[in-house]
């Protein structure tokens, strides 16, 4: 408790717990077409590979959302960025409520619903911005946790939209979201860690390194999962094994509260062990609880126990990757974020697609899992190359911060064109 509270006095506490809360209602708004989808589905009739487009929609729009809202939070300020966003995500709903009425209009939903998902770069930004790097692992890590509001829109939405109407959910949600702005109006501050006279260059630096290539595939297969298998897994419940509709939810929140509870233990893991070592387990985890979860279809309770244990390992790696950002770039962490935020959180995209057209074309959702598990393996070599330079710069050994005694100068973004560097 004592090392808590020094954690809380280094930093700013409220701007911490403004960033959560903003975080966790934009999660639980991002995802409720998935949280709704076997609803939706009966009333559209939709197709297994409609249903995997109509889920991908909000993914995929939110990710290349991301890094606008990063270069906007820049020139602005996070707080004022996330007000702007906010305000947005209120109009979005209100559409939902009143203008959806055929398929054409549930993807045109599925892109407002985007403007929840880019909030994910922002909100660390904002929250871990007033801590020193030794504790900015675990202070995107709360920040990151509020993840969990996924979990509660797939408990919460189901039990609204069979009492009221999918439809009305939408417009719950447009009244809900004055909570956070209030909050953030009223306890948050805007951070000091920002070079505002940096030029758009500078701020873009790494889009042009093949280091925030690899974190954003990286977290293509950490937060692209969490968020994809989330969004899939209601209808994945309802379809597979007959649950009901509410059930559904209820199954797949078990499974994402453990990943937004386990990113909080990721960041503050990878603070002393390392973000590498970290990751390098948790990609291990992820791919063979995929495998098993795609041959144990036919038990609710094994499957159910898998996918514990893989959104675990998936939450662990995503506060693991964002140990590893501040420390990579420590001056432009807020676009750095989201632009990683943007490229990986498309791997999300690809998980209802890929699951639908597996079981449209191949019979079974077997495939889907199993060609993510691949995936996970693939980025695990992939890391472990890299990391060997990786801890010659600006890391110690295993990802762990290095201390101001041995720090190294930070790595800028290069002064040539792009096709001048060494990597």
């Amino acid at each position: 408790m004592s090392s808590f509270k020094s954690f809380l006095r280094a930093g700013h506490g409220p701007t911490l717990f403004a960033a959560f809360l903003y975080f966790a209602f934009s999660c639980c708004i991002w995802v409720l077409n998935g949280a709704m989808a076997p609803f939706i589905g009966e009333t559209f009739n939709l197709s297994p590979a409609q249903k995997g487009l109509m889920l991908s929609v909000p993914i995929i729009a939110g990710a290349l959302m991301r890094f606008p809202l990063g270069v906007l939070a820049q020139y602005i300020g996070r707080k004022k960025a996330t007000l702007v966003e906010m305000g947005l995500i209120a109009v979005a709903m209100l559409f939902g409520f009143f203008m959806v009425h055929t398929f054409n209009d549930l993807l045109a939903m599925g892109v407002l619903l985007g403007i929840a998902g880019a909030s994910f770069g922002v909100a660390l930004s904002l929250g871990s911005g007033w801590f020193p790097p030794q504790h900015k692992g675990l202070a995107m890590g709360l920040v990151g946790a509020g993840n969990v509001g996924t979990a509660v829109s797939v408990l919460v939405a189901p039990p609204l939209a069979q009492w009221l109407g999918w439809q009305s959910v939408y417009g719950i949600a447009a009244v809900a979201i004055l909570v956070p702005m209030i909050v953030m109006i009223v306890f948050a501050k805007e951070p000091p860690d920002i070079d505002s006279h940096s030029s758009l260059r500078e701020h873009i630096a790494c889009l042009f390194e093949k280091d925030g290539w690899v974190f954003s595939l990286i977290y293509g297969v950490t937060f692209g999962g969490f968020i994809g298998l989330t969004t899939f897994l209601p209808s994945y419940y309802y379809d597979q094994f007959g649950v009901s509709k509410v059930q559904a939810g209820q199954l797949t929140m078990l499974a994402a509260f453990m990943g937004a509870a386990v990113r909080v233990i990721g960041g503050w893991i990878s603070d002393r062990w390392g973000g590498v070592n970290t990751l390098t387990l948790v990609l291990l985890v992820v791919a063979v609880a995929l495998v098993l979860v795609g041959f144990s279809s036919g038990s609710l309770a094994i499957t159910t126990l898998l996918l514990i244990v893989c959104f675990a390992a998936l939450g662990a790696g995503n506060g693991a990757l964002f140990q590893l950002v501040p420390l990579r770039w420590p001056a432009t962490t807020a676009v750095a974020g989201s632009m990683i935020g943007e490229i990986g959180a498309l791997g999300g995209g690809l998980v209802p697609n890929a699951m639908g057209l597996s079981k449209q074309y191949l019979g079974s959702y077997t495939w889907g899992f199993v060609f993510f598990a691949v995936l996970s393996l693939v980025m695990l070599g992939v890391m472990r190359v890299m990391q060997i330079r990786w801890t010659r710069t600006w890391a110690e050994k295993g990802g762990r911060a290095r201390t101001p005694a041995h720090a190294a100068a930070p790595i800028h973004a290069p002064k040539r064109a792009p096709k001048t560097r060494n990597a």
